[in-house]
């Protein structure tokens, strides 16, 4: 009997010894940043982070209010118009939203829900076109693009897969109740405004779909990605599932975030591929407030696999954003992410006000800096953070870095071996001081700034970065010319 415990804890034992050397392993394993090493890193997860000091913190930024772009007055739009898309098509911006009013004397809706469309040549100055495609009050003067299958949430997407029929170039995602089956419908369209449906009943039901549920082409895996609502003990939740075919999906599952944050309604959830940096899934889940007059806040969140989140608390867009986004669902972010032209240091965002309260609602447009979501933050203390080790990949010939300074703010970096030592030339010391305000500023060194030859000496290296009064977004290892 002994002689068998004695193997039973030299099994256990040997086991324990194998997890922590694997362990040992993964842990100095280190990252590539995509195939060839140019990989673009935010600082909106812990992904680079090895060290961070405590005089440096990942500062979650707000993105700047700017105009009203639409107010929905028509007679088929109205107070409860929301859940709004908008991507750009080639020279055209487009957006579609749900067109509805809620008779607040009456307590009912004052007309059927219908899906509206709007185009632009900029982002800012919307045009709705009378389409004449539905009827509307005995008029098809008007820019309807659905009528009632699907109109409470249609959420459409031009399709990027490369093997897309042209006839479903176009493709889109709404639940069917109360007029169809529970679940989700998946349409096509040819040209983005005339619609079938692509199958006769829901291709997903597992979830709860009142809300914002959306699907697209995911290019980084080439696979269609859906994300939608549901419920987990009575707290709003979002699930996800993929399709090669948009048709047939996997098995919905829940989203899974960091243990630290606690479980909170979200209400939609606004995800999708970042263009800067493909690896990194952006979402901005709005999240409700059931016990301060059901209103709603947008929030921030990454993934890399996107299943597992990163969620940030603070809201990106507050209720003084800076108007009529206090009351009750009165402040969604859109899903999309665009760049609009003479504006090419920033990426718009557009969020919904004065749901419920007017005769109408606003959708505004907010501005971010380029990869401006987080950033590490300095004050006037000198703060430091150590990444994780790199792989220096095939065409990493030079480092840039995406930062602002303040008058008296400076960043330094210095290139080391992974266990810290320093490589001569690239020390903190002979760093050219960064200070400004730019996109893509290369770091050099006395030596210069190209670390091509680094890569036959060390096939890894981590980054130093020192910050005073300076915000740091991402870094890039580019080549030379790019």
């Amino acid at each position: 009997m002994n002689k068998i415990k004695f193997n039973i804890l030299r099994c256990l034992f040997c086991k324990i010894l194998i997890l922590n050397f694997v362990q040992l392993i993964y842990a100095n394993k280190p990252i590539s940043l995509g195939e060839n090493g140019t990989q673009r890193e935010l600082f909106v997860d812990k992904y680079l982070i090895n060290k961070i000091s405590d005089e440096l913190i990942q500062y979650v930024h707000k993105p700047d209010p700017k105009e009203v772009v639409l107010t929905t007055d028509a007679p088929w739009e109205g107070n409860t118009s929301a859940y709004y898309t908008i991507f750009r098509d080639n020279d055209l911006f487009r957006m579609y939203y749900r067109g509805s009013h809620w008779d607040t004397d009456n307590k009912r809706e004052a007309h059927r829900e219908v899906t509206c469309y709007a185009e632009s040549k900029d982002g800012v100055n919307w045009v709705k076109p009378k389409l004449g495609i539905f009827k509307f009050n005995g008029s098809d003067q008007n820019n309807i693009i659905l009528d009632g299958l699907g109109t409470h949430c249609f959420t459409p997407f031009k399709d990027l897969n490369p093997k897309v029929s042209p006839g479903v170039l176009y493709k889109g995602i709404s639940r069917g109740w109360p007029i169809g089956e529970k679940g989700l419908y998946v349409f096509g369209s040819p040209d983005g405004l005339n619609w079938k449906l692509m199958h006769d009943s829901p291709v997903i039901f597992d979830g709860y779909f009142d809300s914002q549920n959306l699907a697209f082409w995911d290019s980084f895996t080439n696979q269609y990605r859906e994300y939608h609502r549901t419920f987990v003990d009575g707290v709003r939740a979002i699930m996800t599932a993929s399709s090669k075919d948009f048709l047939n999906w996997t098995k919905p599952e829940l989203l899974v975030y960091q243990k630290e944050v606690p479980n909170q309604h979200l209400y939609t959830n606004a995800v999708l591929r970042y263009d800067r940096a493909p690896q990194l899934f952006i979402g901005f889940p709005s999240r409700y407030l059931p016990s301060q007059g059901q209103r709603v806040e947008p929030t921030l969140m990454s993934s890399r696999d996107g299943v597992r989140f990163h969620r940030w608390l603070d809201p990106v867009v507050p209720e003084s954003a800076p108007k009529d986004r206090r009351g009750n669902r009165s402040n969604y972010m859109a899903w999309g992410l665009v760049e609009i032209p003479n504006r090419p240091k920033h990426i718009s965002v557009y969020a919904s006000e004065a749901y419920y309260t007017g005769p109408d609602s606003r959708l505004r447009r907010f501005e971010y800096r380029k990869d401006g979501f987080v950033s590490l933050r300095a004050g006037s203390e000198i703060g430091e953070m150590i990444t994780k080790p790199i792989s220096l990949g095939s065409s990493a010939e030079r480092l840039t870095v995406n930062f602002q300074t303040k008058k008296n703010g400076y960043i330094m970096v210095s290139i080391e071996k992974p266990d810290g030592s320093e490589i001569i030339g690239y020390e903190i010391s002979s760093c050219n001081i960064l200070r400004g305000d730019s996109l893509e500023e290369q770091v050099s060194w006395g030596v210069g700034s190209d670390i091509s030859h680094l890569k036959k000496r060390y096939p890894a290296v981590r980054l130093r970065f020192k910050l005073k009064d300076a915000d740091l977004y991402s870094l890039q290892f580019q080549p030379h010319f790019q």
